[in-house]
């Protein structure tokens, strides 16, 4: 008979207020993406990736895919052992990448908790109907060493579009009044570069990732916002990952939509992809591997506006997740992510746990999260996001606070932070990073034109901004995280000073103060600033 151990990091445990809903069908088709460990120490990689931060950009020699699996991908003969065990339980091998680390596993349900048994059966929750786990996952005793996550067994759609909000719908409005500006004029605002070395920069020769879990967007309504905004229509093409594809025609289209015309307004001479993967925690981190490993179209920055709370997650996952994003720094790619919508509930009100989260990814200390301001006036300065609206309808506001799952990391170190709003909270990673503004941004969606925003459209701007970035240095700037930290006070901020995202009925938030805070960051970028400092012999 065989021997099973659990899986370290598996535990989990239901959504809020689940109900069950009865057993599972063991002849469902279903997939699972089975992780294993790395040739060497992971550690080691990520020492890599902070050295590699560190250097001046002008002397960074960033892994190639190649070097990346020789050194720390997968080792043959532990994809091999996962292909033997696979064909024995009657799975099929859809996918396989010693670079990624990792074998996609599809057949019947029954088959895969065969092979790797869990306590799964369906669930009803304020979300929908999922396929959710409970406890632990088992692994036969000759995997145990071998493989670090088991991905895809629940369902839950963990992940969720932030804030969309549109006042004065109308078709064909164009941009102005209530239908909001272009992102243009944000980038304007935070002094984003336009020219370098005599060349405009336009994002030319840059490719970004943008990750979607559902929805789409069509051509023709991209054409006639691109035209009414006067700015040349950037090429934008899209990727299926696990059967995801650009499926316009349902809500999460607000969300499509928002990215690829922040985006695409700012670096319209960039190629833009869309990695499509269906709304599971499977189907996020699996689309996110595949542009990070993307050798064909070579993203250099990855745009992320969905996330959770990093509760929702058990640790194997939270850690295949950071595993990618450390290969990512060690490439060269830049990943930018969204801190949420709701304060520190990070949860709508209808879902909230009344418990106090940050955002993953965005908590991740690889990625650049991106919060929320917003502008009162023209001339007004920032302050932070919040629209004053109480739980449970509202309580809009911009995701921030103190990470109980990721370490301090060393590039906060030397920050005064304040104490976890939550009496038992620990010291740990600070979100977000920087912020922009979250309201009042000009989008065309489905053949309705309006104001749409949230910290989503925060993380596209930014992933423009290091397009340019990169257009202009000649090169990646990858991680950038420990460079914005100890450059801060070379003038590459503005700080926010004011606003709160506490929410009225709802969690505590913290109060937008003078250096880094946990509603904004380190401050608005000045994006003219951060070149001159990275990469100083550009202009």
């Amino acid at each position: 008979m065989a021997v099973y151990v659990s899986l370290p990091g598996s535990h989990r445990e239901l959504l809020h207020e689940s109900r069950a809903a009865g057993p599972i069908d063991p002849s469902e088709d279903a997939s699972i993406t089975v992780r294993v460990r790395p040739a060497q120490d992971p550690k080691a990689l990520e020492e890599l990736a902070y050295k590699l931060a560190r250097t001046p950009l002008a002397e960074r020699k960033y892994l190639t895919q190649q070097e990346l699996e020789a050194q720390y991908g997968a080792k043959k003969e532990d994809l091999d052992l996962i292909e033997h065990y696979a064909q024995q339980h009657n799975l099929l091998v859809t996918h396989r990448s010693a670079v990624e680390r990792n074998v996609v596993l599809k057949g019947r349900l029954g088959d895969i908790l065969a092979l790797f048994p869990a306590n799964v059966h369906m669930y009803h929750s304020a979300r929908g109907t999922y396929r959710g786990r409970t406890g632990t996952i088992g692994v036969p005793q000759d995997l145990a060493n071998v493989v670090t996550a088991v991905i895809g067994l629940d369902t839950r759609p963990k992940h969720r579009a932030p804030h969309r909000r549109k006042h004065g719908i109308v078709v064909r409005g164009g941009p102005g009044g209530a239908n909001g500006v272009p992102a243009t004029t944000f980038a304007k605002r935070y002094q984003f570069p336009t020219e370098a070395n005599g060349k405009a920069l336009d994002g030319s020769g840059q490719t970004v990732a943008i990750i979607e879990l559902g929805g789409g967007y069509r051509s023709s309504d991209l054409q006639a916002f691109f035209n009414e905004i006067n700015v040349p229509l950037p090429k934008v093409s899209s990727v299926s990952v696990d059967h995801g594809n650009n499926r316009p025609g349902d809500d999460a289209d607000g969300e499509v939509m928002l990215d690829i015309e922040v985006a695409g307004a700012v670096a319209p001479k960039a190629n833009f992809v869309v990695y499509f993967g269906p709304n599971t925690n499977k189907g996020f981190i699996d689309a996110i591997s595949a542009a990070v490993h993307d050798t064909q179209r070579k993203p250099s920055v990855v745009s992320i506006s969905w996330g959770a709370p990093e509760s929702a997650g058990d640790q194997q996952a939270i850690d295949a997740y950071h595993e990618v994003f450390v290969a990512a720094a060690a490439l060269g790619v830049t990943i930018c992510a969204a801190s949420g919508d709701h304060g520190t509930a990070d949860l709508d009100g209808m879902s909230w746990d009344r418990q106090v989260h940050v955002d993953h990814p965005a908590c991740d200390d690889m990625v650049l999260g991106c919060g929320g301001t917003q502008i009162d006036g023209d001339r007004e300065p920032d302050v932070a996001w919040n629209d004053g609206t109480p739980f449970p309808s509202g309580g809009w506001a911009g995701g921030g606070g103190i990470s109980q799952v990721f370490a301090v990391p060393p590039y906060q170190r030397n920050l005064t932070m304040p104490s976890p709003v939550v009496a038992d909270g620990k010291p740990g990673r600070g979100v977000p990073d920087i912020a922009m503004s979250a309201t009042n941004y000009f989008t065309r969606v489905d053949t309705q034109e309006g104001a749409s925003g949230g910290t989503s459209a925060v993380a596209p701007l930014m992933a423009s901004l290091i397009a340019l970035l990169n257009q202009a240095a000649g090169k990646p700037v990858g991680f950038l995280n420990p460079f914005l930290y100890e450059n801060a006070n070379k003038g590459l901020f503005t700080d926010v000073t004011s606003g709160t995202n506490g929410i009225k009925n709802g969690p505590p938030g913290y109060s937008a103060v003078a250096g880094w805070d946990p509603v904004t960051g380190l401050g608005t970028p000045i994006g003219t600033a951060i070149l001159e400092n990275l990469a100083p012999v550009v202009g």
